[in-house]
C-alpha cells in the first residue's frame, strides 16, 4: 500500500486515500534519432519511465547512435529504421529528426503497424499533418507530437488553479530568443514559427480551449531575410482571447505564459517558476518551482518531457486518444497558417 499527498485549491496539503500500486503494462519502444535534444530530454525519460522497455535505437550517424546506446543501455542498434522495426517489433516508435525529413519516415512507421510519437513540428505543412492523421486512422494506430509545454507541471498547476475560479478569459504565450544575426532554420527549409514558435502556438490553444474563431497578426522579417517576429491576437470559441508573442529578435531565450480567470492570475515560465495572484493581494498567494512540482531536480522530469511521454504510454495502455494526436496537431498547424494569413 502507498500513501501520497495532494494539494487542494487553497494550497493545503492533505493525504490521499491509500492505494495499492498497479503493475503497468510494458510498452516496447524503439527510437529513430540520436541527436542532442533526444539525448538530453527524451532518452532519459525512456530509460526511467515505469513500464517502458527501450529495446532499440536508430540513427544514420553510428558514432552518435553508439553514444546514446552506451549511455542508456539500449541493446538494439540500427542505421535503418525498417530493419529495426522488422527485427524488434516495437509497440511504439518515437521519431526525432529534422521536420523536413520526417513525412516519409512517419508514414512508413505507421503503415508497418506501429504507434508513433514525433518531435514538433508534426510536418512542414498542415496538409501533410492531415495526411498523416488519415494514415493513422486507417492503420488504427495512436499518435502524438512533442508539444511538451502544455504538459509542464508548472503550467498545468497554474491553469488548474485559475480554472477552479472560473473559465479562462485571457491567456498569453510568449517565446523569445536572441537570434540576432542568425541564419534561417535548416538553411531556410523551415520557418521559425512553424518549426519552433509552434510551442507557443500550441500552448496558447491549450490555455484558451475551444476552436479558433478569428486572428489578427503582425508578421515581420526584422533586419533579416526570414520571418522572425510573429505577434497575434486570437479569439477562441471558448470565449477566451489569446495573445501570441513569438519574437526571435529579443534579448534572451524565455518561454512565458499568463493565465487569467475572474479574480485570479498566473504568471509563469515552465523552466524558471511562476506566481499565482488573487483577490487584489499584493503578494503572490502561491510561488511555484518546477522542480518541486515534479519532485525532481532533473530537467527532463521538471520541464514537461516526462509528463508528455507518460501520457502517451498511458494512452497506449488504455487506447484513449493522446492530447497531441495528429488530429489535434492539425489545429495547431492551422493556427500557424492563420497567423501568417491574418496580417493587419
Amino acid at each position: 500500500m502507498t500513501e501520497e499527498t495532494e494539494t487542494d485549491i487553497v494550497g493545503k496539503t492533505r493525504k490521499k486515500r491509500a492505494t495499492t500500486p498497479r503493475r503497468r503494462k510494458t510498452i516496447r519502444v524503439a527510437v529513430i534519432g540520436a541527436g542532442g535534444r533526444a539525448a538530453s530530454a527524451h532518452y532519459p525519460c525512456f530509460a526511467e519511465l515505469p513500464g517502458c522497455d527501450l529495446v532499440a535505437a536508430c540513427d544514420v550517424d553510428e558514432e552518435r547512435l553508439n553514444g546514446v546506446c552506451d549511455r542508456f543501455g539500449i541493446p538494439g542498434r540500427y542505421v535503418d529504421f525498417r530493419q529495426m522495426i522488422d527485427a524488434e517489433k516495437p509497440d511504439a516508435v518515437y521519431a526525432f529528426m529534422p521536420p523536413h525529413h520526417l513525412y516519409d519516415v512517419a508514414a512508413e512507421v505507421m503503415e508497418r503497424g506501429c504507434h508513433l510519437f514525433i518531435e514538433k513540428p508534426p510536418a512542414v505543412t498542415t496538409e501533410q499533418v492531415h495526411q498523416l492523421a488519415a494514415i493513422a486512422r486507417r492503420q488504427k494506430v495512436l499518435t502524438g507530437v512533442t508539444f511538451q509545454r502544455r504538459f509542464s507541471p508548472l503550467i498545468r498547476h497554474g491553469k488548474a488553479r485559475c480554472e477552479a475560479r472560473g473559465s479562462v478569459h485571457t491567456a498569453h504565450a510568449s517565446f523569445y530568443k536572441n537570434w540576432v544575426g542568425g541564419a534561417p532554420y535548416y538553411k531556410g527549409a523551415m520557418d521559425m514559427l512553424t518549426c519552433d514558435g509552434i510551442h507557443a502556438v500550441d500552448t496558447l490553444r491549450y490555455l484558451c480551449g475551444g476552436e479558433i474563431e478569428s486572428v489578427a497578426a503582425d508578421n515581420r522579417r526584422l533586419d533579416a531575410g526570414h520571418w522572425n517576429l510573429h505577434l497575434a491576437l486570437v479569439r477562441f470559441s471558448s470565449g477566451a482571447t489569446g495573445l501570441l508573442l513569438n519574437n526571435f529578435m529579443a534579448g534572451r531565450r524565455m518561454f512565458t505564459v499568463e493565465i487569467h480567470a475572474a479574480g485570479i492570475s498566473f504568471f509563469g515560465d515552465p523552466e524558471e517558476g511562476g506566481q499565482l495572484y488573487a483577490d487584489n493581494q499584493a503578494e503572490a498567494v502561491e510561488v511555484l518551482d518546477p522542480f518541486e512540482l515534479a519532485g525532481s531536480r532533473e530537467s527532463h522530469r521538471a520541464f514537461g518531457a516526462w509528463d508528455t511521454h507518460m501520457h502517451f504510454l498511458d494512452c497506449l495502455r488504455t487506447g484513449r486518444p493522446p492530447e497531441t494526436a495528429f488530429d489535434d496537431a492539425v489545429k495547431t498547424m492551422a493556427l500557424v497558417d492563420a497567423v501568417y494569413g491574418s496580417q493587419i
